[in-house]
């Protein structure tokens, strides 16, 4: 017999805790929100200490509990103090997000070489890192699930942008979740990740980027970019028991535009 309430548990994130980087803005900002609504309490982490501050204080005006951990994903010990930050607050770690990441473009010959490495360091090695951090902890508890924020353009290439060193770092933290879910599957830690498409966040709506825009929102099949909180569903889906079964999957989500 199934329970009337059978749909509201397997997505309920009640009692769990969950560590989101890349927290003070955007898809990281509006995850966090919605794993807090789900149930979770949340560690926001991020480098902007300003943006972190608004999400937390939205996270408490929805009666939810947040805190927050300014620090950098090239460091290391930044993660392991911002998930020690999760134990000694919320006395474990059940989800993370990697939501970390910057994007820029550049044609390759052109590009010099620290562009890039600071690519490649914040959202490659980033995540490599962040992962590392949080399934030690998680690795303790039992298990969790991890998240990571990839993109469609870790499978395909985008007409019309020349950012090599973009596409590679988001093709890498597909592979490397991949690699990870199946080191942690004995550890009952879930690793998947999310590819979104062409996505409204502050970065793709400022003024200047009104012709590109409009370019994107053509080049792809529903004729529209993604809200930001369209990345909250999937997330709160692979963070909750209705994705126990899932782990190694990197879920695209970009209106149909890796079908063309």
């Amino acid at each position: 017999m199934i329970a009337k309430n059978f749909s509201q548990t397997l997505f309920s994130l009640k009692d769990r805790v969950a560590f989101v980087t890349g927290a003070g803005s955007g898809i990281g900002q509006t995850i966090a929100y919605g794993l807090a609504s789900a149930g979770a309490s949340v560690v926001c982490f991020d480098l902007q200490e300003e943006g972190l501050h608004e999400t937390v204080k939205n996270i408490q005006s929805i009666g939810g509990q947040a805190v927050l951990f300014s620090g950098d994903v090239r460091r290391f010990s930044d993660l392991q103090n911002g998930v020690a930050l999760a134990k000694s607050q919320f006395g474990r770690l059940d989800v993370a997000v990697n939501a970390a990441g910057i994007a820029n473009a550049n044609p390759a010959l052109e590009m010099e070489a620290e562009q890039w490495q600071r690519v490649i360091d914040i959202n490659l090695t980033g995540v490599w890192n962040s992962c590392k951090a949080e399934a030690a902890l998680m690795a303790e508890c039992g298990g969790g699930s991890i998240i990571n924020i990839a993109s469609m353009s870790g499978v395909i290439i985008n007409r019309g942008l020349e950012q090599a060193h973009y596409n590679c770092s988001k093709a890498g933290v597909i592979h490397l979740t991949k690699s990870l879910a199946m080191e942690w599957v004995e550890k009952n830690i879930r690793v998947n990740a999310i590819s979104p498409g062409y996505t409204a966040t502050p970065m793709n709506t400022r003024p200047e980027m009104v012709h590109q825009t409009k370019e994107f929102e053509e080049q792809t099949p529903m004729q529209r970019m993604a809200r930001v909180e369209e990345m909250a569903g999937p997330a709160i889906f692979l963070a909750s028991d209705a994705a126990s079964f899932c782990t190694g999957v990197d879920l695209i989500v970009d209106g149909g535009f890796v079908c063309w």
